[in-house]
């Protein structure tokens, strides 16, 4: 969404904003942001030189922003890790957004120290658990793009099978995966219990997209999560997507095992557990997506 589309919305997200804080603002500089793909981001300094960060999207894709607020504020209440505030969200004629608090993002001063304060800390964010005992979550919200179905499940297999697997399969198919490949996914996902023998997760507070993208450190050197796709899952499923597209270093790894230690089968689970993220990459960018999805189906029927 560029500059031109976007004057017809400022107008309105400033009067939003003064609203919500109770007191007249304007906003005097607006500066876009590189880095998404799937938002428009900003960085929007007010009269009284306070910054928001604001992400714009077409009108139509406010209920995307809308969850993704209730999803940090879900993550806030954990009082784990740190996350921005969501201080509002709408929709004008020409766009939707989400204005939060600004978190000036910073180089890590010691590496080392902030991958291992990231792990202790997303280990104490995974020991929040469902109060329902749930899997899933209260609403849908989205993964990239992709609508993240969250329908609760007292059964985390089931869950897995017909809210991740099927889910994504189905779009895939719809979006030309081969019927082999489609064929071989349904197998999987009726064996998915051979990997989840005398395994039983608890419904942790999940980020659900955490890549070293979503990460980042503050001012003070704290880890910072954002962009998240949460619900309540195992907890296998953030690691196994920290190790998908690296960039997390042992540190991290320690740290966490050292505050809440890993199964010893999730060397094995984190192939299915990405499995979801690969094709959801498929449905949302094609190319080489498929056939590594189906490599990694063929590898995971290997193991039945």
């Amino acid at each position: 969404m560029g500059a031109s589309q976007m004057n017809g919305c400022w107008h309105e997200i400033e009067l939003h904003l003064s609203k919500t804080l109770d007191r007249a603002l304007q906003f005097t500089h607006k500066k876009s942001l590189s880095g998404g793909c799937i938002n428009k981001a900003w960085k929007v300094t007010d009269n009284e030189n306070k910054s928001w960060f604001i992400k714009t999207n077409s009108p139509n894709l406010v209920d995307m922003f809308s969850a993704e607020a209730d999803g940090l504020d879900e993550i806030r209440k954990s009082n784990s890790i740190t996350s921005p505030k969501a201080i509002a969200y709408g929709r004008t004629s020409n766009c939707s957004y989400l204005i939060l608090e600004y978190i000036d993002l910073q180089p890590q001063i010691n590496q080392k120290k902030w991958s291992g304060k990231l792990g202790e800390q997303l280990a104490k964010l995974h020991q929040f658990q469902s109060p329902k005992e749930e899997f899933g979550w209260k609403r849908n919200n989205t993964i990239g793009s992709t609508e993240q179905s969250n329908k609760p499940h007292k059964n985390w297999t089931s869950f897995w099978k017909n809210e991740r697997l099927l889910y994504q399969l189905k779009l895939a198919q719809k979006n030309g995966y081969s019927n082999t490949a489609y064929d071989n996914g349904l197998k999987l996902s009726e064996n998915l219990s051979a990997f989840l023998l005398d395994y039983q997760p608890k419904p942790s507070l999940l980020h659900g997209d955490l890549w070293r993208g979503n990460c980042g450190s503050d001012v003070q050197s704290n880890p910072v999560i954002y962009d998240s796709a949460v619900y309540f899952g195992d907890r296998e499923t953030d690691i196994a997507m920290t190790e998908l597209f690296g960039g997390f270093d042992a540190n991290f790894y320690d740290a966490y095992n050292a505050h809440y230690p890993l199964d010893s089968g999730y060397k094995v689970r984190k192939k299915l557990y990405n499995l979801y993220h690969i094709l959801n990459h498929f449905n949302l960018f094609g190319g080489g997506y498929a056939s590594q999805a189906g490599s990694m189906t063929k590898q995971l029927l290997s193991e039945i």
